[in-house]
């Protein structure tokens, strides 16, 4: 089993989040001051993202410092601003000639829906995130990016669920950890890995009980209103402490989309822009098996994903899982 704490017990990584619940919507910012291997994976057919270029193996940069997930749509790429502003007045940053270049990769989610279309994160909450960062257990649920995310869309928006923030860790033994940490803004319903248990999915119109996404979309003569292409998206971070080659990290963002099929059914569908990244500290310098890291992503992705829509709140209108549990029982 995952540990609670979440990407927090990597070495290296800091979490900080601003969340505006009156807007429904937030940043969340990966901090890795010292600097961390990068790579990237991005699956799903609608992304918004920055920076990603440059992680991957033939590109010239190897080391990136924060890791943005934002809401506010392809608007919320400009909180990336403001992480950069913070790194840069405390001298972090990639050397180019006589001035240091913060590298700050971003990937953003659809949330404009929930409350207002008007208010996206920008720069001075990107900033307001990096303040808050610490190296703390992760907040989870209707925080940060994950403030105005709602999962299990494919009867349309209005019998969606809560979605949210999740975070994981693994201890793989002698000292080397793996964490993930994600924000669940998916189509597609969510479930629980080692039981195959339904945690999320679209609401049932004649009751508070979810239903199985993946049944329905197979189901012969299935021809419901999904989520509108583009407003979906699930986006997150693995990261682990152990030293890796920029492919190896390239590697570990490829396996932690398996962790999110594992967890997100159907997955990668046409209106989501699924992104994940890898991060690797090196605080960690014995040697280690890369299948047991690639692993290990897996487990922690599915469980950020299960843990960030059961730690949800619900929020403008939308019900969290823990709210249809309690109804179900009363039902």
């Amino acid at each position: 089993m995952t540990d609670s704490r979440g990407i927090t017990d990597v070495e290296g990584v800091k979490v900080g989040h601003r969340t505006d619940l009156e807007a429904a919507t937030g940043c969340t910012v990966v901090l890795c001051e010292d600097g961390a291997v990068g790579g990237v994976d991005v699956r799903g057919p609608s992304p918004g993202t920055r920076e990603t270029d440059l992680l991957r193996p033939t590109s010239n940069v190897k080391v990136v410092h924060a890791v943005l997930l934002s809401g506010g749509s392809a608007f919320g790429l400009d909180a990336a601003s403001g992480v950069m502003r913070y790194l840069e007045e405390r001298g972090i940053g990639y050397q180019a000639g006589d001035v240091k270049v913060p590298i700050v990769p971003a990937a953003i989610l659809y949330d404009l829906r929930m409350l207002t279309s008007k208010v996206r994160p920008g720069p001075d909450d990107g900033y307001a995130a990096c303040e808050n960062a610490s190296s703390e257990p992760v907040e989870e649920g209707s925080v940060g990016a994950g403030t105005g995310a709602t999962v299990g869309k494919v009867m349309g928006y209005e019998r969606g669920v809560k979605g949210g923030i999740g975070s994981a860790s693994l201890h793989l033994g002698d000292g080397l950890v793996v964490g993930a940490i994600t924000a669940v803004n998916a189509i597609g319903g969510v479930f629980e890995h080692r039981t195959g248990a339904l945690v999320a999915g679209p609401r049932n119109p004649e009751s508070s009980r979810m239903l199985d996404s993946l049944d329905l979309m197979t189901s012969p003569g299935f021809n419901r209103p999904q989520a509108e292409p583009g407003t979906n998206t699930t986006i997150g971070v693995v990261a682990t402490n152990a030293r890796l080659t920029k492919e190896q990290a390239n590697k570990l963002a490829s396996s932690a989309h398996d962790g999110l099929a594992m967890a997100v059914r159907p997955a990668h569908l046409m209106g989501d822009g699924d992104v994940m990244f890898g991060l690797a500290t090196g605080k960690h310098e014995q040697e280690v098996e890369l299948n047991m890291l690639l692993a290990a992503a897996t487990v922690c992705v599915s469980d950020a994903i299960v843990r960030a829509v059961r730690m949800a709140r619900g929020l403008g209108g939308v019900p969290s899982v823990s709210e249809l549990s309690n109804m179900s029982r009363n039902d």
